[in-house]
Formats: C-alpha cells, sequence, structure tokens
C-alpha cells in the first residue's frame, strides 16, 4: 500500500485517447482544422493526431455510436483565453454543437464532435480548479 498522494507503481501517465469516428475525412477536418490539432500520421481507417503533447487516435469504427449519451463523461482539451474567445465566437454563430453550460471555474465551452463525443475546452488547469474547490468547496471534498 502507498501513502496518500504518493504514487506507487502502476499508471504513469495518459498514454493516448482512441475516439471511435463515423467518417475519418469529416473527424479530421473538425480535429485539425476546427480545434488546431497537429496531424501527425494519417491512413485510410485512422489517424494520429497531437494536442499538445498528447497522442489522440482517430479510428473508423464500423460499431461508432449512434446517439448522444445522457453522461457526463467527456475529454477536456486545455486552451488559451484567446483560443477560448474564438471557440466561443464560433459557438455564437452557430459553428459549433454545445452539449452543456458551464457552472465550473474557469472559461469552458462544451461541445460536440461529429460523432457525438462530448468535448470540453478549458481555460485552466488541475491547480486553479483546486484554488477553486479551496475557495468554494463541493460536498464532502477531501483534497490529497
Amino acid at each position: 500500500m502507498t501513502d496518500i498522494g504518493k504514487p506507487g507503481p502502476g499508471v504513469s501517465g495518459l498514454n493516448h485517447l482512441t475516439l471511435s469516428v463515423t467518417n475519418l475525412e469529416r473527424s479530421f477536418t473538425f480535429y485539425v482544422d476546427v480545434l488546431g490539432l497537429k496531424p501527425v500520421a494519417r491512413w485510410q481507417n485512422g489517424a494520429y493526431l497531437l494536442a499538445g503533447d498528447d497522442w489522440i487516435c482517430l479510428s473508423v469504427d464500423s460499431e461508432c455510436r449512434t446517439h448522444i449519451p445522457a453522461e457526463y463523461t467527456h475529454t477536456a482539451f486545455s486552451v488559451s483565453p484567446e483560443a477560448y474567445t474564438a471557440f466561443a465566437q464560433k459557438a455564437d454563430a452557430g459553428e459549433l454543437q454545445p452539449w452543456k453550460s458551464n457552472k465550473s471555474e474557469g472559461d469552458s465551452l462544451y461541445l460536440l464532435d461529429p460523432d457525438g463525443h462530448k468535448l470540453e475546452l478549458h481555460v485552466g488547469d488541475l491547480e486553479s480548479r483546486l484554488a477553486s474547490l479551496r475557495n468554494k468547496p463541493y460536498a464532502g471534498l477531501i483534497l490529497y
């Protein structure tokens, strides 16, 4: 057993995120041209992209979702305040499809990708979120 807050052997980080897509061209365009991820590799049924240093895989999948799940599970990407403003303007113009309004600390835009994957574009980081929780704690909050 490890002490709380001290990592033991096991997971050392997030390796990559794979998103099932129905149409590679449409999803590639969305993630590269709309969100600004950097293309690294592309083939007939997939692509590798970078969001900062994080590896994202798009994979064509005949079993890809056909509806937007009701659950809150989503992928959040970090954006600068300037990028957030530009994305918010696109959302206001109807160019991005929102799925939720922001109710948490910092600026966040919640939007859907072409296959209904729930995304968040967030200004801030873990430290800003923790500072917010120290100021206004969630019920039952325990900080380690």
